[in-house]
């Protein structure tokens, strides 16, 4: 396991709850806040994005500060999820070493170089920053998957819908880095390929509040539904409380 240093101060968490004015775009748009009241848990799948060492270490190529601070509440609602039946998807970015890993849209276009070679390196697998942070609790028969595209759904880049489809699950947990960039593409492209999209508000993270509660407020609208960890630690319960 790689050893990363500690932190002794860490910024804010981000703001979790919906703005009233999207709840009641939300109530208006189709009669409701919540499309999914209940959960199946057996057919219901944790997705965790890009919490790797390359976004999450201080100083890393990708540094996203916050995604630090969520890491209390994937692990919160992965517990939950195993306990009630329920899968654990572990997503990482790969852009690297092989060819058909390098990007770029990403790479070339969106990033400058001096930050697109770090990146890449940091994101290659066998590098210390390719690796899930060690305070995740990754578990035997979790499922692991890798990406080489922003989106853990689209087909070509990720193999994560297959291996939920073939485990029956039809409803997913995005949770991860960054909300708006991996999580969002990642939300949109399951909802395009039928799965219920549910975005944990307390458990995703950006680099800027404004940046996370855009990017809720858009996929609550017209995508899936958005829940705290807590909240749906509680619907994947049984009834009475915890077993």
């Amino acid at each position: 396991m790689i050893a990363f240093p500690a932190h002794e101060t860490e910024p804010a968490m981000h703001p979790s709850e919906l703005p009233a004015e999207m709840v009641a775009r939300i109530v208006k748009r189709r009669g409701k806040l919540h499309l999914y009241e209940s959960l199946d848990p057996a057919r219901t799948a944790l997705v965790v994005i890009d919490m790797q060492g390359g976004f999450m270490a201080e100083g890393a190529a990708g540094e996203v500060p916050v995604a630090r601070q969520i890491v209390p509440a994937i692990n919160r609602l992965a517990l939950a999820t195993r306990a009630a039946g329920g899968a654990v998807a572990w997503v990482q970015m790969t852009l690297g070493p092989a060819a058909e890993d390098y990007w770029v849209g990403m790479l070339d276009h969106v990033n400058v170089p001096a930050r697109a070679g770090p990146l890449r390196q940091a994101l290659t697998a066998g590098q210390p920053g390719h690796e899930i942070w060690p305070q995740l609790e990754v578990r035997e028969g979790d499922i692991r998957a890798r990406k080489n595209r922003y989106s853990a759904f689209l087909p070509g880049a990720c193999d994560l819908a297959e291996q939920l489809q073939q485990r029956g699950i039809d409803t997913v947990l995005i949770t991860g880095t960054l909300t708006n960039v991996c999580c969002e593409s990642s939300a949109r492209d399951a909802m395009m390929r039928d799965f219920k999209v549910i975005m944990v508000s307390d458990a995703n993270a950006a680099l800027e509040d404004s940046d996370h509660m855009a990017s809720l407020c858009s996929l609550a609208l017209v995508v899936g539904d958005v829940y705290t960890a807590d909240e749906l630690i509680a619907l994947l319960e049984p009834e009475g409380g915890p077993a």
